[in-house]
């Protein structure tokens, strides 16, 4: 039962997330109609940070308060490598969640149109049947939960 609490918490989170981005996204993904900046996909910090997607205002001020609002365990816990690593995997596949079931739950899109050629944002990085991104990180994500357990 220890394993199933995190998985449940961030399904239900991205679950919650995904529904807050359709709100503000509506059929367009990736801030593509949001007046928010954005940075040309050849720049350094959409090459590192976002895949080669373009990095907007909204991406990065959504990621960083998040990143942000995860380490309020630190208020109640002592510093550890441990939790940080748990935290850093939970919000890796809190991402990918996330993700995911913007497409599922938006009315624009729904599983049918989770394909390459309907998804600008991922054409470039879409490996098979998913985003390039799912691949990497899911695995990713699980390695360090799993890890942060023998770490002292």
């Amino acid at each position: 039962m220890h394993f199933l609490l995190p998985i449940i918490f961030i399904l239900i989170a991205g679950f919650l997330f995904a529904k807050v981005e359709i709100e503000i996204e509506g059929p367009y993904g990736w801030a593509e109609k949001l007046p928010t900046w954005k940075l040309s996909k050849e720049h350094i910090v959409s090459k590192v940070f976002f895949g080669g997607r373009p990095a907007t205002g909204y991406h990065i001020w959504a990621v960083s308060f998040l990143f942000f609002f995860i380490h309020i365990i630190y208020l109640f816990l002592p510093l550890s490598f441990a939790v940080e690593l748990r935290l850093i995997s939970l919000f890796i596949l809190f991402w990918v969640v996330e993700d995911f079931f913007w497409f599922v739950f938006n009315p624009a899109f729904g599983l049918k149109n989770f394909r390459k050629d309907k998804i600008w944002w991922h054409k470039d990085n879409w490996w098979r049947i998913a985003p390039r991104d799912y691949f990497i990180f899911l695995p990713l994500g699980f390695f360090l939960y799993f890890a942060s357990f023998f770490v002292g």
